[in-house]
């Protein structure tokens, strides 16, 4: 028992260990224990970081602003890792609209924040950290903390009132969310197995799948004819895979010659095969995929590095391997394949032709399933630096007394997510398993918030009881409830906009993954995750810059 007492009050790293160990164990327990049906999942970490420092049991100053920091680097970097790729491809088609109601509830939230530190007499630090945990924003919150340790000559007691801010406004960040939504639907008289169904016939509309069709060439005009040369073969998104020659079948390839009579399989859009069947000929009866050959069909991994990125013209597969890649299947999405199109780590092509010849392809691509578990630690450590070279660069805004920057939680967040988008450069690699990226981000998070409890729990209790923090957690309410339940009417009464959808756009303005996974439980349906996914990459670099912002100018 001596022996853990003095474990407890020493200075050693077995110490900091252990405390990290029970704070992050304790707030995990703690999270996971449902209060009015809703969990609080991570920022339980947070509450116990609060208990553990209200008591005195921490750890050396200099160890909690590594450790947070750190936290903070990993858990935006795996977030940058995972949306990066549908990050710019969320801004077509209504990703727009989505995203402006989304700026909203950030920038309303920002002007309630300056007004409730005017006019309710709030330190800015403290309704800067109230802006965060109202909003659940966790990154933001670094990012003012980091901006106030920028500031010459400032006050250590002003460093603590973001993460007390943030503590008291937290609770009803996640509440508030949820009941908007609970009230949106009551206000609305919404029906969810309506709302599922509107949703699914629209995306019905929307959708572009796939279809494969036998096609008997009846024009004589294309007797002779390379399949490369066909009219608008490469722009119409149609491949033809299979040729069926007076009774036997082979791999089409570009240069192969069809015949009236022949049987040509092709895959693509159902409006595409349409437009090139009134070219070609009429729908055959026979299937080629039934007749006896050699041919077979196998879906390979792209898992070589040197392969991404290379195009499937560059690669020159009709010509050296003498098979034909009908579909490409990226992020679980299925789309046809054309000549431009470049092949991304992780992609499963689907390959025609035979046996010996697919091996010698499958080969050449990598084709292994166990090296997508591989996570590519050098990458990772390369993109952290980058961040933080990005993260620490002065941007001079007119108007501001001091450089903005984007901070260890805006800069790794921005590179994670340019180099997602790309894949590679060079020999590497940025490719994260999901197992890895949601091992590091919540190792990230579970860090970060104990830092902050830890640092912030011995005036906690303090404020709470004998300051303003009642007050405080009153006023935070305004910032979560008022731009959302405006964003809320407007869309709804406005806009039209399916619930469900609309209720990823409140989810995913507060980064709030409690929030989507209310959500989430109203309906077997993705459009909730879609509108989160979204919107998030964008709300939360608006958040992280803003919350700097208003440290960097209303802080002298």
């Amino acid at each position: 028992m001596d022996s853990i007492m003095q474990l407890l009050a020493s200075d050693s790293v077995a110490h900091s260990l252990l405390i990290f160990s029970l704070v992050a164990a304790l707030g995990l327990i703690l999270g996971n224990i449902k209060i009015l049906g809703i969990r609080f999942g991570v920022a339980g970490v947070l509450f116990s970081g609060l208990l553990f420092g209200h008591f005195q049991v921490t750890v050396k100053p200099e160890v909690l602003e590594f450790c947070r920091e750190f936290g903070l680097i990993l858990f935006v970097y795996t977030i940058g890792m995972q949306v990066g790729p549908g990050f710019f491809s969320s801004l077509k088609r209504d990703g727009l609209v989505l995203n402006l109601l989304a700026t909203f509830v950030v920038i309303a939230g920002v002007g309630i924040t300056i007004a409730l530190s005017f006019f309710g007499k709030i330190p800015i630090p403290a309704a800067v950290g109230m802006f965060s945990g109202a909003t659940t924003n966790t990154p933001s919150l670094g990012a003012a903390q980091q901006a106030l340790n920028n500031i010459p000559a400032i006050a250590p007691e002003l460093l603590k009132l973001p993460g007390l801010g943030y503590a008291v406004a937290y609770p009803f960040g996640i509440l508030g969310i949820i009941l908007t939504m609970i009230i949106t639907r009551l206000i609305f008289k919404i029906n969810i197995n309506h709302e599922t169904e509107a949703h699914a016939v629209v995306e019905a509309k929307r959708k572009i799948p796939l279809d494969a069709r036998n096609i008997r060439v009846d024009n004589p005009n294309l007797e002779g004819i390379a399949i490369t040369n066909l009219p608008k073969i490469d722009e119409s998104g149609v491949v033809i895979s299979r040729v069926m020659h007076d009774g036997k079948v082979k791999v089409a390839l570009g240069e192969t010659r069809i015949h009236v009579g022949d049987i040509l399989y092709a895959v693509g859009s159902t409006e595409n095969l349409k437009a090139l069947e009134m070219t070609i000929g009429s729908r055959s009866e026979i299937d080629v995929r039934q007749v006896n050959t050699n041919i077979v069909v196998q879906r390979l991994l792209v898992t070589k590095p040197e392969i991404v990125g290379k195009t499937i013209a560059e690669l020159n597969i009709w010509e050296r391997y003498g098979i034909t890649i009908t579909r490409i299947s990226r992020a679980e999405i299925e789309f046809p394949v054309s000549s431009d199109i470049q092949l991304h780590y992780a992609d499963t092509v689907m390959a025609v032709g035979e046996e010996e010849d697919i091996k010698e392809f499958a080969e050449e691509i990598g084709n292994s399933a166990t090296q997508l578990n591989h996570p590519f630690v050098v990458p990772l450590f390369v993109g952290v630096a980058l961040g933080i070279f990005v993260g620490s660069w002065p941007i001079h805004l007119p108007g501001i007394p001091l450089p903005v920057k984007l901070g260890l939680a805006g800069g790794p967040l921005i590179v994670a997510i340019i180099l997602s988008r790309i894949g590679r450069i060079g020999s590497l690699i940025w490719y994260m398993p999901i197992s890895a990226n949601f091992m590091l981000r919540e190792l990230g998070i579970v860090l970060f918030l104990a830092c902050v409890g830890l640092k912030s729990g011995d005036q906690f209790m303090n404020i709470i009881v004998n300051g303003q923090g009642l007050y405080w957690m009153a006023c935070a309410t305004l910032i979560t409830f008022v731009p959302l339940m405006l964003v809320a009417l407007f869309a709804r009464i406005k806009l039209k906009m399916n619930y469900l959808t609309l209720c990823g756009i409140l989810a995913g303005s507060m980064t709030d993954p409690p929030a989507l996974a209310f959500a989430n439980g109203l309906a077997a349906s993705n459009a909730t995750s879609v509108a989160y996914a979204t919107v998030y990459p964008l709300v939360m670099l608006l958040r992280v810059i803003f919350a700097q912002l208003l440290i960097i100018y209303f802080v002298h």
